[in-house]
């Protein structure tokens, strides 16, 4: 059965009209796909078709989200990634793709199918195979793992966990602004696949790493980040530049896991951006 939405199909439809370079942008956990519209902005102000589908069953608006917590609970990296292959599928050529956190994490397993051009991971989730477990990670997580039912729930951050887990490089005033502006309940499941993927051979936090089809990668780090931070991305990228394709990380310093939303968004955006256009040039 198709999950794809009348808005993913309208998106699908304009970006093959259009005979641009697409690119597919995935977000993470605790944000919607309207976190991306200055990023899509700037995409299409550079030539690129943009599209930017929501998870299974995705609200339109933060304020929608904020009514019904509960339709977050129980979404799964595959299914989840299964959705974004499936727009990718209906495209007439393969995109651009860029994601964030756990979105990060599913663009590179996107990548791994082979169906992506060129792919940029934003502070990704751990993957199978990705063996560091920082404390600030853990803390950061804490608000789902610590309790074993969250597995099946939806999960809104306090205020405060967000300030940590997120907006520890900002001050107090833009760290409230995210959070009323962007922040929503989230699944439990993807956290508790990424913290037993390296007990479970069928993990579907698993990344084909190897896959001579992958393409070009960029690992995009924000070098405060506690959500995600430096030795998470220094692993992945360890085990993604044994690939023959072109991998890179750069580290953006001075920025937390709010990267992507923050005031510093546009800097983050331009690396990305300039990697897209240098494998996506026509």
């Amino acid at each position: 059965m198709s999950t794809l939405t009348p808005r993913d199909t309208d998106e699908i439809a304009a970006a093959n009209a259009s005979g641009k370079v697409p690119v597919v942008f995935v977000h993470g956990l605790w944000l919607l796909s309207s976190s991306w519209d200055k990023w899509r902005a700037l995409f299409q102000d550079n030539g690129f078709a943009t599209l930017a589908p929501g998870w299974p069953d995705e609200p339109a608006t933060v304020e929608e989200a904020h009514l019904d917590p509960d339709v977050f609970a129980n979404k799964m990296v595959q299914p989840v990634t299964d959705h974004y292959l499936e727009v990718i599928a209906a495209l007439d050529e393969a995109p651009a793709v860029i994601g964030h956190s756990f979105g990060g994490l599913i663009a590179q397993k996107i990548a791994g199918e082979g169906v992506a051009a060129v792919t940029v991971s934003i502070d990704n989730a751990p993957f199978q195979g990705v063996l560091p477990l920082p404390i600030s990670s853990l803390k950061s997580a804490a608000p789902v793992l610590a309790n074993p039912t969250n597995v099946g729930k939806a999960v809104t951050l306090t205020l405060e966990q967000f300030k940590y887990g997120w907006a520890n490089e900002l001050d107090d005033a833009e760290a409230k602004e995210l959070y009323e502006t962007y922040h929503v309940a989230a699944p439990g499941a993807p956290l508790f696949q990424a913290a037993t993927a390296n007990f479970n051979p069928f993990a579907q936090t698993k990344v084909d790493t190897k896959n001579p089809e992958r393409g070009p990668l960029l690992l995009i780090s924000g070098q405060g980040d506690h959500t995600v931070p430096w030795a998470i991305m220094e692993a992945s990228y360890k085990l993604q530049s044994k690939n023959p394709g072109v991998t890179e990380v750069t580290k953006i310093p001075g920025r937390g896991h709010s990267l992507t939303i923050d005031h510093g968004w546009r800097e983050v955006a331009d690396t990305a951006l300039a990697f897209v256009q240098a494998y996506t040039a026509r």
